[in-house]
């Protein structure tokens, strides 16, 4: 499958679709517990941000969860559902018709490392073409999403890309899922996978070293059409790539992704809130003072400063009283 064209190839400033996974990733925060009530409000705040994508049910989860997503399917949000499952589960089956019966889009794991079941290279290749022939028969939107991406051999990565492509998967995921690899490493590697198969490409990272919001970026710049992110960064350990720092980072680069950037302010206090983790004031985008400066020269010629101008969020620049 070497040498396809994705249709991407050296286009490095595509839209990019922000698939928002706060509900997912968001769950497995420390002391985070999302209300179905406070589900429903968070979906309302994406899709009335322009988030075309929300991640809503995590592996093994569809049985406990089926009611909120027909709650879900009754509100007739205008963002696209989505779920995981994983391909060499016990009860794959069951969940993918159940993830068919009330998603939009559905993705099957298959973890990289051999460290992971099921056992053996062979092994998952064959899950992932099992898993697909099933589950292509109960959705049309099917992906492949491969754990441990970063740390798999890139062979073996795109291997298993090409088997996701014959299998009839229409995206595939890349995971950077301890947040080891660096902004290079992410470049060259969703690089490869575009090159190699016809598929959208999604990159999701984690944040264990402080490289999520880079990592998405170079992702992006190698022709990533897809980048999984959290309202303030949730997810587990350190948490993942920020849809507020993402989406602004694209947009200081000219890369479209339809998110409204005034309406990120209020989704984040929103979130924060229902979390019971405040936005702290360093973070950017959306900290308290991230438009604070302390010597008022620097409103002289503000954008010296600045990355981008506040007004984009809804926010003004000020002077430190201190």
């Amino acid at each position: 499958m070497s040498g396809s064209s994705p249709g991407r190839r050296g286009c490095a400033a595509g839209p990019v679709r922000l698939k928002d996974s706060t509900l997912r990733e968001g769950a497995d925060t420390p002391g985070v517990a999302f209300s179905e009530a406070d589900k429903l409000t968070v979906l309302r705040l994406l899709a009335g941000a322009g988030v075309p994508e929300a991640e809503i049910v995590a592996p093994g989860h569809f049985r406990r969860d089926l009611a909120f997503c027909a709650a879900v399917r009754r509100e007739g949000l205008p963002i696209e559902t989505s779920g995981l499952v994983y391909a060499g589960g016990e009860d794959a089956r069951a969940q993918i018709e159940a993830a068919a019966a009330h998603l939009d889009r559905l993705n099957l794991l298959v973890p990289l490392s051999e460290r992971r079941r099921p056992p053996g290279r062979e092994e998952k290749l064959r899950k992932i073409a099992e898993a697909l022939a099933w589950a292509r028969s109960c959705c049309d939107q099917v992906g492949v999403g491969f754990p441990h991406a970063t740390q798999a051999g890139l062979g073996f990565l795109l291997e298993a890309c090409e088997a996701g492509a014959r299998g009839g998967a229409r995206r595939v995921v890349v995971y950077d899922t301890n947040g080891s690899a660096d902004p290079f490493q992410v470049y060259d590697t969703v690089r490869a996978v575009v090159e190699h198969v016809p598929l959208e490409v999604c990159f999701h990272g984690h944040n264990d070293l402080g490289l999520a919001t880079a990592n998405s970026l170079a992702a992006a710049l190698a022709g990533a059409q897809c980048l999984e992110v959290t309202v303030n960064g949730l997810g587990d350990r350190a948490g993942n790539a920020s849809l507020e720092q993402v989406a602004l980072a694209l947009h200081a680069r000219g890369v479209a992704h339809g998110v409204e950037l005034s309406r990120l302010p209020a989704l984040c206090g929103a979130v924060a809130a229902m979390a019971g983790l405040p936005v702290p004031g360093l973070a950017p985008v959306v900290g308290a003072f991230a438009f604070v400066h302390k010597s008022p020269s620097h409103l002289d010629v503000p954008d010296l400063f600045e990355a981008f101008d506040p007004g984009l969020v809804g926010a003004r620049r000020s002077v430190a009283r201190d």
